[in-house]
């Protein structure tokens, strides 16, 4: 009889399975099913995002390089515009030959300014030679040359 008990037992807690670990091992594996569900939402948006980022790095760094290159030729393309402008005139620019010549008609740098289109401290500069007209002060830098004292007066009072 003993042994019957025994037995009745035994196969009683095999029929009998404890609720709390049922419903422990139940909850884990919904949570895991759930987390799963929601990283896998989560790691397909972070690989557009990183996918995306990389395209915008790769268009930043061709911007940045056709605007390097862009810098790069500006100045190139606007020193040949000013080369060809100045080789197009035949008009040659002396900074003694202005000074000898301002000098020669008794005039003053503003006078001789007024007479080319240009200010005071322009002439004095291009006289010094430590800057040179542009191409479209050179024709009227080539008229006051031929300018005598009477003409250059006469010029300066129609001015005034």
């Amino acid at each position: 009889m003993l042994r019957s008990v025994l037995f009745y037992r035994s196969k009683q807690k095999r029929q009998m399975p404890n609720i709390a670990a049922i419903l422990k091992s139940e909850f884990t594996r919904l949570a895991r099913k759930e987390i799963r569900s929601e990283s896998q939402s989560i790691k397909k948006a972070l690989g557009a995002y990183r996918a995306e980022n990389a395209d915008l790095k790769k268009r930043i760094q061709s911007l940045e390089q056709d605007l390097r290159r862009l810098l790069n030729t500006a100045p190139k393309a606007a020193a040949t515009v000013e080369r060809a402008e100045q080789q197009d005139s035949t008009v040659r620019f002396s900074a003694k030959g202005l000074a000898t010549h301002r000098k020669r008609l008794e005039l003053s740098a503003a006078d001789c300014g007024k007479l080319v289109g240009a200010s005071a401290l322009s002439i004095y500069k291009w006289e010094s030679g430590k800057a040179k007209p542009r191409a479209k002060f050179l024709p009227a830098i080539e008229a006051f040359r031929a300018m005598g004292k009477k003409d250059a007066a006469a010029h300066l009072e129609a001015l005034r």
